[in-house]
């Protein structure tokens, strides 16, 4: 098992660019934009994709016409044969035996394999996961790691077995999530970090001389989180309600109620006024360091915060329960577009109080009970599709090249 920092995998990459990853065909499963990123890499290292399998063409947009996969229109346009189907069957298995391939890739495919089409590559399938294994098992592993509060993840490459990403781990990478990111955002540098991470592995991988280790530690779950999970109760401590609200964004995206009227919100942080305590040895404050305007202030009030540091502009926020304030940076009104949170506020009339009535608030996974049993397919993260011409560079892959 090899273990990379940002740097180290960096540097390993560099010292791959310009050669092939060895001899070997691989089958390629994946279906979004994320693992169509994964794709290109393979193939503008020289990879000899032989097949694809992704996802049936499914209804996009509001016409719901039928739509290709990203990765089917990669694999399309570079004339790779590409099989589509929901579940792994019998007629399936045999094709992807057909193909007599080294080595089957997963990123994001959306379905289990069943044993026999495990056995279809020579050398097995891996498998890229967003998290620090065996944390995160499941379909929704960056979302989860984000509603637990968590700072640091991975990106890993690990051997499919019949359990639900349960195999050895034959690499990965430290990832921290920054401040103030989305779940979308997270993803995409995962999946660059991820495809740097494969073409590094490749070579030992084709080979058969990669040594995987077994998961060692106590594992978590990360089904798919729900609209109701993505609900915003302003009466949850700040901290927690920042971690839902960016953990839930593109999908399914975090709201919450103006009276009767649903809203989306886009990334959030908590206020942190200069004049607020603070820890210089820390850029991640409590939420006890972020200390709110004096002044009897309702739960879920909407207001202009001052500035959090002389010269820079007032910010727009609601309170928490803890008494702590949150700053929005974007609202996104029923029936309208995203607004930037200051241009959404000069908007409102009256005191605006979010949260709405108790019987429209949704039950939901709380924090402590985020990590539940596997209920979704592996391989299979929440995603967001990023629109790019199926072999165009995306500034996020410039760094798998």
């Amino acid at each position: 098992m090899q273990q990379f920092t940002e740097d180290t995998l960096a540097a390993a990459r560099a010292e791959t660019r310009g050669t092939t990853p060895g001899p070997g065909r691989i089958i390629f499963a994946g279906t979004p934009e994320i693992a169509a990123t994964a794709l290109r890499t393979l193939l503008r290292s020289g990879a000899e994709v032989a097949a694809v399998l992704t996802r049936p063409d499914a209804p996009v947009g509001r016409r719901r016409k039928l739509t290709p996969s990203a990765v089917a229109q990669v694999a399309e346009d570079a004339g790779i044969p590409v099989i589509k189907a929901d579940t792994v069957d019998a007629e399936v298995t045999a094709e992807l035996t057909a193909v007599e391939a080294t080595l089957g890739v997963v990123v994001a495919y959306g379905a289990l394999l069943p044993a026999a089409a495990l056995e279809a590559p020579a050398r097995g399938w891996v498998n890229l996961h967003y998290s620090a294994l065996p944390l995160h098992r499941g379909a929704a592993p960056v979302p989860h790691a984000m509603l637990a509060g968590q700072t640091e993840t991975a990106a890993t490459v690990f051997q499919l077995e019949r359990g639900m990403d349960t195999g050895p781990i034959h690499g990965s990478c430290h990832y921290e999530i920054a401040e103030a990111t989305s779940a979308g955002t997270v993803l995409e540098e995962l999946t660059v970090l991820g495809a740097s991470l494969l073409m590094v592995l490749l070579p030992d991988l084709l080979a058969g001389t990669s040594v995987p280790q077994e998961q060692v530690g106590e594992p978590g779950y990360a089904p798919k989180l729900t609209g109701d999970d993505a609900f915003i109760d302003p009466r949850r401590p700040a901290a927690e309600l920042v971690n839902r609200i960016n953990a839930t964004i593109p999908e399914p995206g975090a709201w919450t109620l103006n009276g009767e009227h649903r809203i989306k919100l886009g990334v959030a942080r908590l206020y942190r006024p200069e004049a607020a305590p603070a820890d210089p040895a820390s850029s991640q404050a409590s939420p006890a360091d972020a200390a709110p305007p004096t002044g009897e202030v309702l739960v879920g009030e909407v207001r202009q915060l001052d500035p959090e540091q002389p010269g820079a502009d007032p910010v727009i926020g609601f309170r928490a329960g803890d008494g702590v304030d949150l700053v929005l940076t974007s609202v996104q009104p029923s029936g309208k577009q995203m607004l930037n949170a200051i241009d959404w506020y000069r908007g409102l009339h009256g005191q605006v109080l979010l949260g709405g009535d108790e019987q429209e608030r949704p039950d939901q996974i709380l924090p402590e009970h985020a990590e539940t049993s596997p209920t979704a397919a592996a391989g299979s993260p929440t995603t967001t599709n990023l629109p790019t011409s199926p072999m165009s560079t995306t500034p996020m892959e410039e760094r798998t090249r």
